[in-house]
């Protein structure tokens, strides 16, 4: 993998403390299209679109009792080879005018994904001490909640980070930053780490997991009755390259900030992340087993060029280049 060592371990020190083992790794584009086979399965033209990195049996529908996600998939844009799971985020630039543009991805230091992509990191219990179990076959999960707009019910672990350089690791916030963020806006989406260990995938997609009942997962908390089993912390950081959007001349004329998410959200406080697990065999567990730290021989691993070069037919076409006078699939903006 290549990585810039030094910064990263600074990073990695300020963004998880004592941290003595984690996977960290690229995974790139795979397409960006109008899909979502959790919320709206079998549906071609869900109501929002989103960016999609991971494995190509990306599809309107990804039943699990008809589709083996490792066995049918024939690459992945993630630097672990046999990670083809599925994660997705998108996000736009709102003019003064009232026309939308994309904004870009860019990759973190030392992962030159195609097209921006996500860093994804899976931690075991942060202590050291004891195991995790890692996700099941036909495993999925939702955090967050697109329609949500009360800070009060954002989970802490969702956050915004208005990046002064490519390190910075302060400042988070659950809402949208207000002022121009000069090397961007990353998007951090940590999942719960408890699970009731039976159910994969229940209709909201997220009642099965939980946070710790008390502390946190940096501090070891336990989880709750309800949720016994321990699971790998999923954590997303999406680095949205907002540089080009600087200019206040630009955004709105009251100074409010111009960013929305594809499903209309002004306020950021809809910030959610999905997951559909894919891993190969026993290969997630045994990384957690090994305690890999970044770096993982227990697993097998690409290039990120052999990554960015997997990708998968846009099937709904939309258009998403240059200005737009609306939000891809006519998505209203919040007032």
């Amino acid at each position: 993998m290549q990585l810039q060592l030094q910064h990263t371990v600074v990073g990695l020190a300020l963004l998880v403390p004592n941290t003595l083992a984690l996977l960290r790794f690229s995974c790139s584009q795979l397409v960006v299209e109008r899909l979502d086979p959790l919320v709206n399965p079998g549906v071609t033209g869900s109501p929002h679109i989103h960016q999609i990195i991971g494995g190509n049996t990306f599809k309107p529908s990804m039943d699990p009792n008809s589709l083996d996600i490792p066995s049918q998939a024939t690459c992945t844009t993630c630097t672990f080879a046999d990670d083809f799971s599925n994660y997705w985020a998108i996000l736009f630039f709102q003019a003064r005018n009232g026309t939308f543009k994309r904004v870009p991805q860019k990759p973190n230091v030392g992962f030159e994904a195609a097209k921006g992509g996500m860093t994804i990191y899976y931690t075991p219990v942060i202590s050291g001490q004891g195991k995790v179990t890692a996700f099941k076959p036909g495993f999925r999960m939702i955090v967050g909640d697109p329609i949500n707009r009360a800070e009060s019910n954002v989970p802490r672990q969702l956050t915004f980070t208005c990046l002064k350089d490519a390190y910075t690791r302060d400042g988070e916030t659950k809402n949208f930053p207000k002022q121009p963020c000069p090397a961007g806006i990353m998007v951090n989406v940590r999942f719960p780490t408890c699970w009731d260990g039976k159910t994969l995938d229940p209709p909201d997609h997220s009642s099965h997991v939980a946070y710790p009942s008390s502390g946190t997962f940096e501090s070891n908390g336990p989880c709750p009755a309800t949720h016994p089993v321990k699971i790998p912390q999923l954590f997303y950081e999406v680095i949205f390259d907002t540089a080009a959007f600087n200019n206040k001349a630009d955004w709105p004329a009251d100074g409010s900030q111009p960013f929305v998410w594809s499903f209309g959200d002004k306020s950021g406080l809809g910030n959610h992340g999905d997951y559909v697990f894919g891993w190969k065999g026993d290969a997630l567990q045994k990384a957690m087993d090994s305690n890999c730290n970044i770096n993982c021989p227990a697993l097998k691993s690409q290039t990120i060029q052999q990554g960015n070069q997997c990708t998968v037919k846009d099937i709904v076409g939309d258009n998403i280049e240059g200005w737009l006078t609306e939000l891809p699939g006519g998505m209203a903006v919040d007032k």
